[in-house]
């Protein structure tokens, strides 16, 4: 990638979320906004942010599962941080990078090789994605949205569906590739024919590598250790959004959190700035408008639950870093993002 393909990519992020952020601050009560915070109770902050390290953990758990093919044991010791710093770079780099870094770290500090670790954060994203639909389908059964907000809840059906169509789409493309690997390799090479052939040498090997990766674990524990901490990663990232309301006085189901979280999946999806500014707000707050609350309560709502998501996994990351010596220039030039 270049510097001028990243500079393209971050300029239109910034547009976009400056965009969304004149939509969420035009016309806004300042007082009533102060008033919301003022209100706030800040004892479920802590609940909130540890509930959200917990989710990174089970994500780094679930992570040692899919590595299971390529090398086992992987050591926790390397597999948390290297998450951390793989979501703090997403958070501070532009187009999700921090995939990049994450296998970076661990391939270095485990020696394996980093295109098969990207592989295994496919499956990784896959599996999330399947996570997200089964609890768009609770939400959609269960939430009763109030009266004139029939539409969004149609919405949302029809981005789930969409959803589904890609996440099939990419599945078959990743059976094609791990079933007839030379076929597709050579496929994607006449797709690559116009680019520069330099470009094209260095892509095909990688592609190589990023096969290897793409293998499930054989053995039903380790299925079952997969699923299971799909549904506790997300179990535990719906529940700060809880929290939150409830330190603002908002008393739902949560039905009502896990609606906002699938909000946010797809928000995290629109290209934005680093941090998903602007369009996290956004999806949060116009999820709990669906719910009849005023602007501005959702507005300070979702600036908390964004906060909580943001700042803790930024100064974790920061001490990995430190820790390992290791500073977010040298990973990119490592993870070949620069």
């Amino acid at each position: 990638m270049t510097h001028r393909f990243h500079d393209k990519r971050l300029w239109a992020g910034i547009g976009i979320s400056l965009f969304f952020l004149f939509l969420l601050f035009h016309k806004i009560d300042v007082a009533k906004l102060r008033l919301a915070f003022a209100e706030m109770d800040y004892r479920f902050l802590l609940p909130a942010v540890a509930a959200t390290f917990m989710s990174y953990y089970m994500r780094a758990v679930r992570w040692k599962y899919l590595l299971v093919p390529l090398k086992s044991p992987t050591a926790m010791r390397n597999l948390f941080p290297a998450t951390i710093i793989g979501y703090m770079a997403n958070n501070l780099l532009p187009a999700r990078l921090g995939e990049f870094v994450r296998a970076y770290v661990l391939g270095d500090k485990e020696g394996i090789d980093k295109s098969a670790v990207f592989a295994t954060l496919v499956l990784d994203r896959l599996l999330d994605g399947f996570t997200v639909l089964l609890m768009l389908l609770l939400t959609f059964f269960t939430i009763q949205l109030p009266p004139g907000k029939e539409g969004v809840q149609q919405g949302l059906v029809t981005g789930g569906y969409l959803v589904l169509v890609i996440y099939l789409l990419v599945v078959l493309f990743l059976v094609l590739l791990k079933k007839y690997p030379l076929r597709t390799i050579g496929l994607i090479g006449k797709i690559l024919q116009p680019l520069p052939s330099r470009l094209t040498e260095k892509i095909i090997p990688i592609l190589g590598a990023f096969i290897e990766g793409l293998r499930f674990p054989s053995r039903m524990g380790q299925l079952a250790g997969l699923f299971g901490s799909s549904l506790l990663i997300w179990a535990l990232a719906v529940w700060p959004v809880d929290l939150v309301l409830r330190s603002f006085g908002v008393s739902l189901p949560i039905t009502a959190s896990m609606f906002v979280m699938v909000f946010l999946v797809f928000a995290v999806m629109i290209p934005a700035s680093p941090g998903y500014v602007g369009t996290y707000h956004a999806a949060c707050v116009y999820a709990l408008m669906a719910l009849n609350l005023p602007k501005e309560q959702a507005l300070s709502i979702a600036m908390v639950v964004h906060g909580i998501s943001f700042f803790p996994v930024i100064f974790l990351g920061f001490y990995y870093l430190w820790r390992e010596n290791l500073s977010l220039k040298t990973l990119g030039k490592g993870a070949n993002i620069d």
